[in-house]
């Protein structure tokens, strides 16, 4: 964790924020592993007596979830998971624990990510074809950045970051830090090591569960800016309109409540500040409950089952009981094309749907 992340954002507790609404300053607890500058293993500690909930920080990232326990329980084989196996062994043990294990699952994971993030820096996987070329996530970010205009000055939160690409690309755009923060450690891990040694390595996957390891340079100039924490997008562990920007890629149907991701937008971004939504409404119920998908289950309602006019309903401040209170959409919508790739012979293509909005200040 950089220290000056750290002292700039000013985290406060995400359970007292969660559970009532408190946004009560974490402080710095036990130091375990420090340079002059970071702190790589430690916690952070609630400053409310009353809860005094502890936060470790592993491997540089803080853990800042509401249900601490309940995401260091359902990780545990991650946080402790080796990451000094040869390539030639990862493979022999994905061969051993089968196509359908926890393992492999988090292979494909980091496949398709650290193709997406950072195959266009490798000039040997950087195409896959007309329609498979690597780098969509940069792509939508960038056509996004450019129609939001001009931003406040002030730090950016990137969420659902993944494996840390959009986070760079932000740093790059500005002069203000970064923060990206996601849920899923193994991707969370991928882009650390980005931004501490300057290089991505991730498994690509071939085909079955046959995987190469690829190894690609990575450095970004602005990486000095950034910094990766665990935390959850429906809360993110931060005092209201804190932010001049925030960017949520393809997240808004990864989580348990769309129109929630939007208010947690809603409330992060600073007067005047802007927001970048993307989504392909790619529903699954492992992520969403039917009822919460945004228009995708009922072809009979208002919307008749179009995605798109329920969250331009929740972007419309009066327009729904859950419409966002200060955000307004800027502009058109845009439809970006977004690549997903499986293995060597099977790409995803989405219609990923981008949208810019700023927040009202005071004087609009």
């Amino acid at each position: 964790m950089k220290l000056g992340h750290f002292e700039a954002l000013r985290p406060v507790c995400p359970r007292c924020l969660a559970n009532r609404g408190a946004a009560v300053p974490l402080a710095p607890g036990i130091v375990e592993e420090a340079t002059g500058d970071s702190v790589r293993w430690g916690t952070l500690v609630c400053g409310d007596p009353a809860c005094a909930m502890e936060y470790p920080i592993i491997d540089g990232a803080p853990i800042l979830v509401p249900d601490l326990r309940g995401w260091m329980a359902a990780n545990a084989h991650l946080l402790t998971m080796r990451d000094d196996i040869p390539a030639a062994m990862e493979g022999v043990l994905g061969d051993g624990f089968g196509p359908d294990s926890a393992f492999n699952a988090t292979r494909q994971h980091l496949s398709s990510y650290g193709w997406d993030h950072y195959g266009d820096l490798d000039p040997d996987t950087a195409s896959a074809g007309p329609a498979g070329e690597a780098g969509s996530v940069v792509r939508c970010l960038a056509a996004g950045l450019d129609r939001l205009g001009p931003l406040p000055q002030g730090p950016a939160l990137d969420l659902g970051c993944g494996a840390g690409r959009t986070s760079f690309e932000l740093a790059a755009r500005g002069d203000g830090l970064v923060l990206g923060l996601d849920l899923h450690w193994p991707l969370l891990t991928l882009a650390r090591r980005v931004m501490e040694r300057g290089e991505a390595v991730f498994p690509l996957r071939r085909s079955g569960i046959a995987y190469d390891r690829r190894r690609v340079e990575a450095r970004f100039a602005a990486a000095g800016q950034v910094d990766f924490w665990i935390g959850d997008a429906l809360f993110p562990p931060f005092a209201p309109q804190g932010f001049a920007l925030v960017a949520a890629m393809n997240v808004l149907d990864c989580v348990a409540s769309p129109p929630a991701l939007l208010q947690a937008i809603d409330l992060a971004v600073a007067e005047g500040g802007g927001a970048l939504l993307a989504t392909p409404f790619d529903w699954s119920t492992q992520a969403t409950p039917v009822e919460a998908w945004l228009g995708g289950h009922s072809q009979r309602g208002d919307d008749a089952g179009r995605c798109e006019a329920m969250l331009a309903r929740l972007l419309t401040a009066g327009a729904h009981p859950q419409s966002v209170g200060r955000l307004h959409v800027h502009g058109e919508p845009l439809d970006m094309p977004w690549t997903v790739r499986m293995h060597d012979r099977a790409l995803m293509q989405y219609r990923t749907h981008l949208v810019m909005m700023r927040a009202l200040s005071g004087k609009e």
